[in-house]
């Protein structure tokens, strides 16, 4: 019974983040703020028994869950970006994640360290698990669809930020993992980290990433008209090459994260205008805003549960107020400075580091690996602040992102869209 009431609220659920996205176009609102509505609704309700799933007693379901979900997101971002990849052409990204994040990774540490009591690992774990903007959260200030012109600067930063930092970033949770099993820090531990973890972690990332990118291009584009896979017409080629990317990387020792974003960018790159891009694109659109549905669904039924809050207090609550509205606003505005961008494209970017689901993913992974101290003051700090980032983020989204094209519209001397 219990399976096919499963089934049943399933189709519900889907029928209506179907729907959701054209009924609340135009207010203050977003998808994941309902998703979330939805699966508290559902554990009030009596089909509760099909969406009690607990982050905090899932670590492995959540970890394998929300990487499906970031990889499938990161291949959709790669692909929907127009602009060519260069030190100039994105040097907004460069400043993100070259200034940016490892500010935010040090601030939130240091928060972590001397508000909540962690100890140095588990205060670097939180730093590199709250500092990337999210690529599965972010999509309503991200490009619009490939060939679509919608790749203001704003947007562009976000969107190219999200899909590059996801992988940055998994150095930092490396190298707490390494100090929490070492217990030490030490000359060796550093080297060590920064030869493997760093250098050739990255290296094989972007490398392999790129390279699979262009030969999977040559074989959609490339080939004879009647054996191109692009002759399909089938979108779901780009959840085989996620995968199969992200796998190959993986076995290498690499950053499949990394490399997932730079196939997407070097598929683009072998061939920009062919539509085949836009299907490609739509799918992986799809399957993410699905599985995003599910792991939301599940988060707002752990929240209407109770435990997942249980060991909320003051300084959590002050923690994710001082990430959201201090931390990475301030670093992104010290990241920005200098650049020709208008004062408010500037504060649009350094506000909108929306957290979400990298930061679940990284924390359950971290945990799978080592033994870390305040697990629990971890999980809620992290839960807190996806939580006030998705409803601060997405009820601003819609009303701040049309004051922003407004004003693009009329110094251009067109109408407001």
């Amino acid at each position: 019974m219990d399976y096919i009431l499963l089934l049943t609220v399933f189709g519900l659920i889907v029928l209506i983040t179907a729907w959701v996205p054209v009924l609340i176009k135009e207010m203050p609102l977003s998808l994941p703020i309902i998703c979330i509505l939805i699966g508290a609704g559902l554990r009030l309700s009596p089909l509760f028994t099909v969406v009690e799933a607990n982050p905090l007693e899932s670590r492995y379901l959540t970890e394998k869950l929300t990487e499906l979900v970031l990889i499938v997101s990161l291949m959709g971002a790669g692909l929907k970006l127009d602009r060519a990849l260069g030190w100039r052409r994105w040097a907004l990204t460069w400043r993100l994640l070259g200034i940016s994040m490892p500010l935010s990774i040090a601030g939130v540490a240091l928060v972590g360290w001397s508000l909540l009591g962690l100890a140095p690992a588990a205060a670097l774990l939180l730093g590199a698990a709250l500092a990337p903007t999210d690529p599965v959260l972010a999509s309503d200030i991200q490009v619009g669809p490939p060939g679509s012109g919608c790749e203001t600067p704003v947007r562009f930063a976000l969107t190219s930020e999200a899909g590059l930092n996801d992988g940055l970033s998994f150095p930092f949770v490396y190298l707490a993992i390494a100090v929490a099993l070492a217990g030490r820090v030490d000359a060796s531990l550093i080297g060590h980290w920064f030869l493997v973890d760093v250098l050739w972690k990255l290296t094989a990332g972007a490398v392999i990433g790129w390279l699979a990118g262009k030969g999977v291009g040559w074989l959609l584009f490339r080939l004879p008209d009647r054996t191109r896979i692009s002759r399909t017409g089938d979108g779901f080629v780009a959840l085989g090459i996620t995968l199969l990317v992200y796998g190959v990387t993986e076995i290498a020792h690499g950053y499949g994260f990394l490399a997932v974003f730079a196939s997407g960018l070097a598929i683009r790159a072998t061939e920009r205008q062919n539509e085949y891009h836009e299907k490609l694109h739509a799918f992986a659109e799809q399957i993410e805003r699905l599985l995003m549905m599910v792991l939301l669904v599940c988060f707002g039924a752990a929240i209407a549960q109770g435990s997942i809050f249980g060991r909320l207090d003051g300084w959590v609550v002050l923690t994710a107020v001082l990430v959201i509205f201090v931390i990475r606003p301030l670093a992104g505005i010290v990241g920005l400075l200098g650049r020709p961008e208008k004062a408010r494209e500037k504060a649009m970017i350094a506000f909108f580091g929306i957290r979400g689901m990298g930061s679940f993913y990284y924390l359950a992974y971290a945990l799978g690996q080592a033994e870390f101290a305040g697990t629990d003051i971890l999980w809620v700090t992290i839960c807190c602040c996806v939580l006030a980032s998705i409803v601060l983020h997405g009820t601003t989204v819609t009303p701040l992102m049309r004051y922003l094209d407004t004003e693009r519209h009329i110094e251009e001397g067109r109408p407001p869209p």
